[in-house]
């Protein structure tokens, strides 16, 4: 698939980070994104490479692996032609403030 990323990144990032919804923490039950775990997404403008900068609740998150690779196969499925690197990150650190209105509407914070 060809991708005008000059033109269309904008909706080409809004695609990635709408397919991760279907990744689910699976200790909270919550999406990764809503969790507010995924910081940033890049995707190259002249190579197929996309970048997915994330963090994990606790850097002891026993299912951190899983989330990760989740991460990676959802973006393969879509873009299998494609660099994808998953990149976990410890600063910022997580806090529940990232959790997204949505999230918190799950969980029943609010």
């Amino acid at each position: 698939m060809k991708i005008d990323l000059l033109n269309e990144k904008p909706f080409f990032i809004a695609e990635l980070y709408e397919v991760l919804r279907d990744v689910i923490d699976p200790e909270l039950g919550i999406n990764v994104v809503d969790l507010g775990l995924i910081y940033n997404i890049e995707a190259g403008e002249d190579s197929k490479e996309i970048n997915v900068t994330m963090t994990l609740s606790t850097p002891g998150c026993p299912m951190g692996q899983f989330i990760t690779n989740s991460i990676w196969e959802k973006i393969k499925s879509i873009h299998a032609d494609w660099q994808v690197d998953v990149n976990v990150v410890w600063e910022p650190e997580w806090s529940v403030d990232k959790i997204s209105e949505h999230g918190r509407h799950q969980l029943g914070l609010e």
